[in-house]
């Protein structure tokens, strides 16, 4: 596969157990194994990675508030934030190396739009994304049931049902509060906060960033979704199609229809992280994004090669020390190539 060489190159050294031979068995097996189901089952785990810690930590802070320790002994919204960060983190390490690390349909689409990723491989992404959301909402339903099923008797008796913010179905995905019945308001906040972490996300992915490493990148993602957390959780926020329509299923599943139709809010939760996240890349791609950079330091190609990189830089008059470098290097190594086809 692509990048194996260079994989091999930069970790033979490590060595955190002793290792046996790799037998051709084994070579033979992993080279069998379907592409696309490795990838969509990476997304898949992937999604469940960020998304079980998270709405575990929910259950953990709601279904505690009436415990005779005290709500706060076990959670608090900053504690949920923290929980989805290390999650994306975690995720992202684990899986990234295999499907690319998208975990959201909106930054799926991205990739397709943005930076030439298959169309054909979009609707298996977003599908597994979203099963990984609905594995990991029945997986916290299951292991949380007893205490479920007292806070589900609780909030019938009260008159209160079971989809509302702070009640059972709440465990699982986003609802907002009873006064805010404004749309439009809900709309823009959850379009707003969309577009921040999009950013965050894009700046993080640009191979030219100098202050983003590979090592850094996966806790800065997760810490620019802790900080919507923190700052905009209490006003209903969902972030991600996958996330919230992969839970949502699992709530009316186990709390009713209403999980879908409660003040008309589930279409912004399920749809508005889409636009908003394409607006936060394309604004990135249009006003931020330095594609000389990333060809200068090696990371990209012109579409026409070392002859249209020349005449682009002919035309503009403009040159990067780091794209003169790599001209350098490239018109270097072609030298040696002609000399060694002469001797």
């Amino acid at each position: 596969e692509l990048g194996a060489t260079e994989a091999i190159q930069k970790h033979y050294s490590r060595h955190v157990v002793a290792t046996k031979p790799v037998s051709q068995r084994k070579l033979d097996f992993e080279h069998r194994r379907p592409r696309w189901l490795r990838e969509c089952m990476a997304e898949a785990t992937g999604v469940f990675y960020y998304v079980f810690p998270g709405i575990a930590a929910i259950a953990s802070f709601t279904l505690n508030a009436e415990s005779p320790i005290g709500v706060t002994a076990f959670g608090s919204l900053f504690q949920i934030g923290w929980a989805f960060a290390i999650g994306i983190a975690f995720a992202i390490i684990t899986c990234a190396p295999t499907s690319g690390g998208h975990f959201n349909p909106a930054i799926t689409i991205c990739f397709a739009i943005w930076q030439g990723f298959p169309w054909k491989k979009v609707p298996h992404y977003i599908f597994s994304q979203v099963f990984g959301a609905f594995i990991a909402g029945l997986l916290m339903v299951g292991m949380y049931w007893p205490e479920i099923q007292v806070f589900k008797e609780e909030s019938l008796a009260a008159g209160k049902g079971l989809v509302y913010n702070g009640g059972p179905a709440s465990l699982l995905c986003t609802f907002p509060n009873p006064k805010q019945t404004n749309l439009g308001y809900l709309f823009m906040t959850e379009w707003f906060v969309d577009s921040f972490i999009g950013i965050v996300i894009w700046a993080n992915l640009d191979p030219a960033n100098p202050f983003v490493s590979p090592v850094s990148a996966p806790f800065a993602i997760g810490l620019a979704y802790a900080a919507m957390v923190w700052g905009f959780a209490d006003i209903a926020i969902s972030t991600n199609l996958a996330r919230d329509l992969g839970t949502r299923i699992v709530a009316a599943i186990f709390f009713g229809s209403e999980s879908f139709t409660y003040l008309n809010y589930s279409w912004i939760a399920i749809l508005v992280n889409v636009p908003a996240t394409l607006f936060a890349t394309g604004y990135y791609e249009f006003l931020m994004r330095d594609s000389l950079s990333s060809i200068g330091k090696g990371h990209a190609v012109h579409e026409d090669g070392e002859e249209g990189l020349r005449r682009h830089i002919t035309n503009t008059g403009h040159i990067e020390t780091g794209a003169a470098n790599a001209l350098r290097k490239n018109q270097s190594n072609s030298d040696e190539y002609n000399l060694g086809k002469r001797d």
